[in-house]
């Protein structure tokens, strides 16, 4: 059993200390393509050390690895530095290499911040669920090209009872977009009773409430957000100092439900004068294992 075998078995047995101490052995004793490409790994991953991780799979990539199990480790990085056209480059190579879930999801949002709408839409749309975050995207890319009828009918076939529905206040959010105030009302509603409340969800909700005129439910929505949020600090008031909740900590939890309290305070009226809240589109990345090697993926060792 080689240095690599006895790390991935280290790893795969949490002995996280003992297994890192071998990926760096196997490094000493040989700076390949496997071995720099597994210690980047445990850096990016285990470590959360983005830019030895970096500098690692730099060297790896030097060697013209026939794997794209590098690529996508480099684009990961370059996506969390949000260097869009490196990551794009470095996908580009991957799904060169083999078309993975990871490297087209990702790739379809490296489109989506180049501006490359088209072929964001496309891309999210072949790694899309049934009822999933990759379909919200398909459809808010579709909303940003002008194809709102293509998005209302795909909106359609988003399923509640899907075990990967991505959620009923998405599917709110997005009928916000297309100006369908009565469906994201919809929507919000039952987003009410199931989600945390909080501002930014919240305003939008008032906002398809203003839009569908329903002036006593915008009432009812900020007056109970209100109370919940004065509970909550009635509640972190009292919670008591211990190791890990510092008096500082306490301190920056109330003040932060206090900036919250006040959001609600005054969004009617800042809606009512023209705000309209924008929504946050920040398309999640995604990774896997890429250890060479690693038994419980079936990921053969590098042949160098």
């Amino acid at each position: 059993m080689n240095t690599n075998q006895k790390a991935i078995d280290l790893f795969e047995k949490n002995e996280y200390k003992e297994a890192f101490e071998l990926f760096q052995k196997a490094v000493k004793e040989s700076r390949n393509i496997q071995s720099l490409n597994n210690l980047a790994w445990f850096y990016l991953y285990e470590e959360e050390d983005d830019d030895t991780a970096l500098e690692l799979i730099k060297e790896t990539i030097s060697l013209n690895p026939s794997s794209y199990f590098p690529y996508n480790i480099i684009s990961e990085i370059y996506i969390g530095q949000k260097k869009w056209k490196l990551a794009s480059c470095m996908l580009q190579k991957s799904i060169s290499i083999q078309p993975s879930y990871e490297a087209l999801r990702n790739y379809a949002i490296t489109n989506y911040h180049l501006g490359n709408l088209e072929e964001a839409a496309e891309l999210f749309l072949k790694v899309a669920g049934n009822s999933d975050h990759m379909l919200y995207c398909y459809v808010k890319c579709l909303i940003e090209l002008g194809r709102k009828s293509e998005a209302k009918e795909k909106l359609k076939e988003f399923d509640e009872e899907a075990d990967d529905f991505d959620g009923v206040v998405e599917l709110a959010e997005l009928y916000l977009e297309l100006e369908c105030y009565e469906e994201a009302v919809h929507y919000f509603e039952k987003g009410w009773l199931e989600y945390s409340k909080g501002p930014y969800w919240i305003s939008r909700f008032i906002y398809s409430l203003f839009k569908a005129n329903n002036i006593t439910r915008i009432n009812e929505v900020i007056n109970e957000s209100i109370k919940e949020k004065i509970e909550e600090i009635q509640d972190a008031t009292e919670e008591s100092i211990e190791e890990n909740w510092t008096e500082n900590d306490k301190a920056e939890y109330i003040k932060h439900l206090n900036e919250e309290k006040a959001t609600y305070e005054n969004m009617v009226e800042l809606i009512i004068s023209g705000h309209k809240p924008l929504i946050t589109f920040e398309p999640a990345s995604t990774g896997s294992c890429y250890l060479f090697g690693c038994k419980q993926h079936k990921h053969p060792e590098h042949q160098e």
